[in-house]
């Protein structure tokens, strides 16, 4: 199973919410996940109403109970352990990560040259900031390197920190250039600790530890750059996962149903229920009567909305990946709504 989840897709699709359901339907019975988030937004502080994150991990939420369990502790095993101790069943939890890029660079000077003080030094001169704007592959190189540090940290005991990484990740028409760029370093520099931290990053992103899941909607648009995503993906070797479909709505109409509806005995039916239930007489000309009309525009609309919806399903259908559904929340996505979308996921099988 995949440990460095990558979450994209074209703008208005809702892969911040959908990656943020993903860490928590990942985290349960003691698994700990880690959500993290490379653009600057707050997205993720948003959707669980949380102040903004810190350059630091820090823990957001507890995964939903398992369907059927009996018993919900809040505690997690240690990662690797048994989740059920004594009985009961415990539950995982979801920390976040708002990665800055400069502080990552700091971190990375750190890690390789020893600089302390003088890296620190560096930032208050602005040269970190200024290393970071003219060079904008050096920035998703150190997102990307952050992320993957977090999917191989392991604790004294020799064990995964995180059973998962979450990865909210740039939109789709940059995704493969973000993760591909430290392949583009470790060529550029063939010797020294830059050239094998960038391998290094490689190694997991081109591994069967990552899968990169494109989030849609059932429009051309999404759909056509979720299809162009997936095959530039394949090509630079880097696993893909499945594809989500978000702000799925049931279907209530089709066209069999509107020519039952548009026969003239069928508005004369219509015409009388409204009436009934209280919008005016059914007689020819009436105000139910006068309704009729403005119902079936409506109703024409939807079916071939619905129509639409299947041809762009059956397109994602063919390229062959797993495919997942969530529903459209009317109310809009808070943090009940944040779990349901996680439940819902869970139902679906493993992603």
């Amino acid at each position: 199973m995949s440990r460095l989840h990558v979450v994209s897709g074209k703008g208005g699709t809702g892969k911040t919410t959908v990656a943020a359901a993903l860490a928590l339907a990942l985290a349960t019975e003691g698994r700990r996940t880690l959500l993290v988030e490379v653009e600057g937004r707050q997205g993720i502080a948003q959707l669980f109403e949380t102040e903004a994150l810190p350059y630091e991990e820090r823990k957001i939420a507890v995964g939903p109970a398992p369907e059927g369990a009996s018993r919900w502790g809040s505690s997690r095993t240690e990662s690797g352990g048994d989740p059920l101790r004594g009985g009961v069943r415990r539950a995982g939890e979801v920390y976040a990560l708002a990665i800055d890029a400069e502080r990552a660079l700091l971190d990375y000077l750190q890690m390789f040259y020893k600089l302390g003080s003088a890296g620190r030094a560096l930032k208050k001169l602005g040269a970190i900031d200024f290393a970071t704007t003219i060079a904008p592959g050096l920035r998703d190189v150190l997102l990307t390197g952050k992320a993957c540090e977090a999917v191989r940290r392991k604790d004294k005991n020799g064990r995964f920190v995180y059973d998962a990484v979450v990865m909210d990740a740039p939109p789709t028409g940059r995704i493969t250039r973000f993760l591909n760029v430290n392949d583009e370093v470790a060529g550029l520099a063939k010797i020294g600790p830059i050239h094998n931290q960038a391998q290094a990053v490689m190694r997991v992103l081109k591994s069967p530890e990552t899968a990169v899941h494109l989030v849609t909607l059932l429009e051309e648009m999404p759909v056509q750059e979720t299809a162009d995503g997936v095959a530039e993906l394949r090509a630079a070797g880097i696993p893909v996962g499945g594809i989500v479909i978000n702000m799925t709505r049931p279907a209530l109409l089709d066209n069999g149903d509107l020519d039952v509806i548009a026969a003239r005995g069928a508005r004369s039916g219509v015409a009388k229920a409204l009436s009934q239930a209280g919008l005016g007489g059914a007689r020819r000309g009436g105000l139910a009567d006068r309704l009729i009309d403005p119902l079936l525009e409506q109703a024409r609309e939807h079916a071939e909305r619905v129509e639409l919806e299947r041809a762009e399903h059956a397109e994602l259908t063919s390229i062959g990946l797993p495919t997942y559904e969530l529903e459209l929340l009317p109310e809009g996505v808070d943090l009940a709504g944040l779990y349901q979308l996680a439940r819902d996921l869970r139902k679906q099988g493993p992603i």
